[in-house]
């Protein structure tokens, strides 16, 4: 698959040596020997300060980067939507990147993938239909499966690349593909969910990228105003909610939305990934009007040796305990986040 489909991006941001590292020689002195997989050519998206690192650098977070030694880049595609890369870290596995981000890494994808999806499935009681937007690396649909009493699990991924590139290169999350109750839908999530009856889902769980690029649509209100409708009354959304450190003023604005749109319950919980930025993420969980959500105390406990299929391993992560530390907010968020949810 590398083969068929490799090509360096020119438009991913890059970290410039600063003059006074070029004048003493720093950027030479720090090489660090990379080997490229079919491509001898370094992908812009290395950092040009310490030759052999990448390093994430984005709007999103100015003023600051994370790095990761890379040992060999795996694979580089452009797809239709954005550009994909997977290399070997030194100390986090493989690793996903797109348009220069990183969305997993085999060391901590643990720590988002099953707070995403056991957050909002073990609130309700007995959920049987299931619909992810995004998550074409198979992680969320993996952690569903889970759940036995799940009878249907549609995902609806926009880049088809994302999923074929997972296949091969993550298959302990691509697994999730193979559970006989998913249907794979490729495709615009926003436009599946407007053409789903009302009422039809359990719960609903937007694994999405930041708000830029193809992602930018499932943060705004149209959207979530479809995910209602698609929900039945108590139905669960679990939507990734970017940093408390980094993007208040995004979360704020969620928090907004989802208070005029949801009647139910509507809270914010947040876990440590070590290699997103700032090392924290968030989710939204919201429910419809309807049979009442308590998002802090589970009902439909899940055991870490829990599992549908014999093929899964067990939970790495998630447990009741840190299901409910996940809502206990730092007191300057929490401010800002009760006061939007009043």
């Amino acid at each position: 698959m590398a083969e068929e489909c490799v090509m360096v991006s020119n438009d991913l941001p890059v970290k410039r040596p600063r003059e006074e590292e070029e004048e003493n020689g720093v950027s030479s002195a720090s090489t660090v020997s990379m080997e490229l997989e079919g491509n001898k050519e370094q992908p812009d998206c290395i950092s040009a300060v310490i030759p052999g690192w990448f390093s994430e650098i984005s709007p999103m977070w100015p003023g600051e980067a994370h790095s990761l030694k890379v040992e060999k880049i795996l694979f580089q595609g452009k797809s239709e939507y954005q550009n994909v890369m997977v290399f070997q870290s030194s100390t986090y596995g493989k690793v996903l990147v797109l348009d220069g981000v990183i969305q997993l890494t085999e060391r901590d994808e643990c720590a988002y993938q099953e707070m995403i999806v056991h957050l909002p499935l073990c609130s309700i009681s007995n959920p049987k239909k299931v619909l992810v937007i995004g998550g074409g690396d198979g992680g969320v649909l993996r952690e569903v499966s889970r759940h036995s009493s799940i009878e249907q699990i549609d995902i609806c991924e926009i880049d088809k690349m994302v999923v074929d590139v997972s296949k091969q290169f993550f298959p302990k999350m691509a697994v999730g593909f193979e559970d006989p109750r998913v249907t794979l839908h490729i495709g615009d999530g926003v436009a599946f969910l407007k053409a789903v009856p009302e009422g039809t889902y359990d719960a609903v769980l937007v694994d999405s990228s930041d708000p830029i690029g193809p992602a930018q649509e499932l943060f705004e209100k149209p959207f979530f105003e479809s995910v209602a409708k698609a929900l039945r009354p108590g139905g669960v959304v679990c939507t990734q909610a970017e940093s408390i450190w980094l993007h208040m003023h995004i979360i704020e604005d969620i928090v907004t939305n989802c208070r005029q749109i949801f009647k139910g319950s509507v809270n914010y919980a947040w876990t440590t990934v070590p290699t997103y930025p700032s090392g924290v993420i968030g989710f939204m969980l919201c429910s419809t009007e309807g049979p009442p959500v308590d998002f802090k105390h589970p009902v439909n406990p899940i055991d870490a040796n829990d599992n549908h299929s014999n093929s899964l391993e067990p939970l790495k992560f998630y447990n009741s305990e840190i299901h409910s530390a996940a809502f206990c907010l730092p007191s300057f968020a929490k401010k800002v986040i009760e006061s939007k949810a009043k």
